[in-house]
């Protein structure tokens, strides 16, 4: 949905209960407000105490637009006050530079996942976590003393095409890293007390969302074993690592809209537990019986919703639709009161309704805005670093020695802004490309620029400059209204990309700025993979880093001028034209989608990313030569640094099942480890790998089945960079 904190009705998920005694026996004024009773004993206490209509509000919420609460009614005579909800993908988004209010932000998504780094994640999460906390705590930030404890965060999705408009709120297209790095996220946002929660994790959005176009109709279609190996697996490692809570998706699969589609109700309630917030996104209530025409009416919608899941809606239609739908006999009161039951357990989990001084996340003193700290803007910054991936580096062109140069060219539509998104926050400041390279070069390099689509001006300062950089790529938002995109290749929330192209403006600056000076450098600022075929044949370096982070300018300077190594990794498979993709709808992806089925040569594969040094494997050997079914090993490799400079390698280890019974990947990431070598330093790593991670579904046994089979294992660079390789036997 449309980048919004939303307003719960205050009812439903209460906040700051005001605990009332008996000063003479020292009693509860309700049950609910005793900490020492079970979750469920003050759930079923504080349903009892709702008259009807309580009940149907508690399904509801309010936007929060504009800066304004919203009409939510509030319980006073429970004590109870309302909270908002929050979204939060790449940090806390509580609105939009200069009126929002200022939250640490870090690179989007899409560079979240290119840092192939789950530890550094939960940190960014962590700190996001935190400053929702410190914000509800500080009165002049908590919009009345509502709380923004929920956290429309991580986005489970997969990136399975690279036109997908939302690209940039996922963290790519393989299964096994997503779920990796959305468990890592959650378990960031709600901390590791274990009673309570620092924040909640809602993911986002149950599920095969990939296709703007036509979304609120569409339909993704593919069989039930893609659905358990492929679509479902990140969530479902969201939910392992703690999550209990997430949102439906717009779209249909297998012609059912996922507001209604029981998978909600078979699968994640009833197999992964999921028992607190299922909510529609907005619009899809409606959309159920407008554009897929899915239920006759409003309240037939309703009902079908709630009957799978759906315990909240973020339409206000909802309250009469349900209202009508009882006095029709369609659904029960007890269903309702079943439904709203997770509203109640989310809230009871985050402590809200205890004293503060039993939850060790509601005893924030320090009155310094966390925002303004040195250590989480360092803490951006190293996220940002981290998530740079270098492409191409012919000749060692990079890093760039400032202390050699005398000119240098800063040119191209993205040098000199840090564009925001859908899904931002207020930058607390931004620093952009051209900023950063200033401050990294100092006063003794002229730094000549030119920062429009101005290719004169661009070829006049690449002439007059030892090296130039062009910085160029898609505006995270169009640079335009709501559902609108001029360029084809760029897409957002509402539009899938029309082509993979770079704008033919774009394209044509870098040809003229390389024409003037050879010593071209590419900065590819962007939300997905384009087609550079032209720069990686003529270019001699090129860079890739994604959109939105507030340290964008000075982490990227970083890597230019060799203060900091790269090594992010390509989270997609970039290929050479927009004809090597299946079509848009297909969601079968054993039809030449993604590096697992994709059969053609990629012009970047997954998981590639070079460095300024060079490492070598060796010693590739397994803790046990037979994985049992129930059983697990560890696969190790020693990994020397064989450059002359400190770097980071990102270690993949990739599977390929030699005598499966069904159809297999042709290689399957199945571990990863980012790792810190010193210059000529040797470190051993070791991923440890579960025989459960290589069963497949047996629709027809309806269960997780692993063979009798020879199974590769193969540890290298990149998707399409294997160093080493050992097959082991699994099974009896």
């Amino acid at each position: 949905m449309k980048r919004a904190a939303v307003s719960l009705c205050a009812l439903c998920l209460a906040m700051g209960i005001a605990i009332a005694q008996t000063p003479a026996q020292n009693q509860y004024q309700y049950p609910f407000q005793n900490p020492s009773l079970s979750i469920e004993e003050r759930v079923t206490n504080i349903i009892s105490l709702l008259t009807a209509a309580e009940k149907v509000d508690v399904l509801g919420a309010n936007y929060y637009l504009g800066g304004r609460n919203g009409p939510g009614p509030s319980l006073t005579r429970l004590g109870i006050r309302g909270y908002n909800q929050a979204e939060g993908l790449h940090g806390l988004a509580r609105g939009k530079s200069p009126t929002g209010i200022p939250t640490t932000t870090f690179i989007q998504s899409i560079g979240l996942g290119e840092t192939w780094d789950p530890a550094i994640l939960q940190k960014a999460a962590a700190l996001e976590g935190y400053e929702a906390r410190w914000l509800n705590q500080t009165p002049r930030y908590s919009r009345g003393g509502s709380q923004s404890l929920i956290i429309r965060a991580p986005n489970a999705d997969l990136g399975r095409d690279i036109r997908w408009g939302r690209t940039e709120e996922c963290y790519g297209e393989d299964a096994f890293l997503n779920g990796t790095l959305t468990a890592a996220f959650v378990r960031g946002l709600q901390g590791n007390d274990p009673k309570y929660w620092q924040t909640a994790a809602l993911l986002k959005h149950f599920l095969a969302n990939s296709n703007e176009n036509g979304r609120m109709r569409s339909s993704s279609d593919f069989d039930e074993r893609l659905l358990r190996e492929y679509y479902s697996v990140p969530f479902r490692m969201g939910v392992e690592a703690g999550a209990r809570s997430y949102m439906a998706a717009y779209n249909g699969m297998n012609g059912i809209p996922m507001t209604a589609q029981p998978i909600l109700r078979e699968i994640t309630i009833k197999e992964w537990g999921v028992n607190h917030i299922i909510t529609t996104d907005a619009g899809s209530l409606d959309a159920m019986v407008r554009a897929t025409k899915y239920f006759p009416d409003l309240p037939t919608a309703a009902v079908g919703a709630i009957r799978v899941g759906i315990n909240q809606f973020l339409d206000g239609i909802y309250k009469d639709a349900v209202t009508q739908a009882l006095q029709k006999g369609l659904i029960t009161m007890p269903e309702i009161e079943e439904a709203i039951r997770g509203s109640f357990r989310v809230m009871i989990k985050l402590g809200m309704l205890d004293p503060p001084e039993m939850v060790p996340y509601a005893k924030i003193k320090d009155g310094t805005a966390p925002w303004t700290r040195d250590e989480n803007k360092l803490l951006a910054r190293q996220v940002t670093q981290e998530a740079i991936v270098l492409l191409k580096n012919t000749n060692n062109l990079l890093p760039l020695d400032k202390s050699k140069l005398k000119s240098i060219a800063v040119v191209g539509p993205r040098s000199n802004d840090v564009a925001w998104d859908w899904y931002s926050g207020a930058f607390p400041y931004a620093i952009t490309p051209l900023d950063g390279i200033k401050k990294k070069v100092g006063p003794g390099v002229k730094v000549n620029f030119a920062l429009n689509n101005d290719n004169n001006a661009a070829v006049e300062a690449a002439k007059a400059s030892d090296v130039a950089i062009v910085v160029i790529g898609n505006h995270p938002t169009c640079d335009a209204g709501w559902a609108k995109c001029e360029p084809l290749s760029d897409g957002k929330e509402s539009i899938d990309r029309r082509s993979i192209d770079l704008q033919p403006a774009h394209d044509q600056l870098i040809k003229d700025v390389f024409k003037a000076n050879p010593r071209t450098i590419v900065v590819i600022k962007a939300s997905f993979p384009f087609t550079i075929n032209w720069a990686q044949e003529n270019v001699p370096a090129i860079v890739h880093m994604a959109h939105n982070s507030q340290e964008e300018g000075a982490a990227l300077a970083d890597v230019l001028f060799g203060d900091y190594n790269p090594a992010g990794r390509l989270v997609q498979t970039w290929v050479k034209s927009i004809d090597d993709l299946p079509p848009m709808m297909d969601y079968n992806i054993r039809n030449n989608r993604t590096y697992m089925y994709f059969k053609g040569q990629p012009l970047y594969p997954f998981g590639y990313g070079l460095s300024y040094t060079t490492f070598a494997y060796s010693n590739l050997r397994t803790s046990t030569p037979r994985l049992a079914k129930d059983g697990r090993l560890t696969v190790s490799v020693d990994v020397r640094n064989t450059g002359k400079r400190d770097g980071q390698e990102v270690v993949q280890l990739y599977v390929k099942h030699m005598g499966s019974k069904v159809e297999r990947p042709i290689k399957e990431l199945k571990g990863f480890q980012r790792v810190a070598l010193k210059a000529g330093e040797t470190k051993t790593v070791r991923i440890p790998i579960k025989a459960a991670d290589l069963a497949y579904w047996d629709a027809q046994a309806h269960k997780w089945v692993v063979e009798d089979e020879k199974v590769n294992l193969m540890v290298g660079a990149s998707s399409a960079d294997v160093k080493l390789q050992q097959t082991i036997d699994l099974g009896s």
